[in-house]
């Protein structure tokens, strides 16, 4: 993902237990949700995927989600169905060792992409150089 030149708008939905915040780029718009993902709260992620604008790849961050239930599995499986459909891609990131636990048990991990973000690299000893 390049953010050279990139537009983006922020956008968020709120439920008691659930928060998603849309970020939309050029060429991906990232979704990040934070909280647990059941029947009582499925509506507000649906919601967000569903207002998410096309652009080729729609990034799901599950680092924050604590739950996912077969609600929330459902959810993500329309959401990628409705992007192929498009010519686009639905890539899922960083999920919780639960959640992970999770896109294995129902084999949504061999339909969809499931990615971990690289930790940034610790700086070496000894070296006077900047790190990030």
């Amino acid at each position: 993902m390049s953010v050279v030149g990139a537009r983006f708008v922020r956008m968020g939905q709120r439920g008691d237990r659930l928060h998603v915040q849309l970020s939309v780029g050029d060429d991906v718009v990232g979704v990040r949700v934070v909280g647990e993902v059941d029947v009582a709260s499925v509506g507000v992620l649906r919601a967000a995927l569903w207002a998410a604008p096309a652009r080729p790849v729609l990034r799901v961050d599950l680092s924050g989600v604590r739950l996912l239930s077969a609600a929330g599995v459902r959810a993500l499986v329309a959401a990628h169905l409705r992007l192929r459909a498009r010519g686009g891609e639905l890539v899922l990131a960083d999920p919780d060792p639960v959640v992970a636990r999770v896109l294995r048990a129902t084999g949504l991990h061999r339909v969809v992409p499931v990615v971990q973000s690289l930790p940034t690299p610790p700086c070496p000893r000894g070296e006077l150089v900047a790190c990030a």
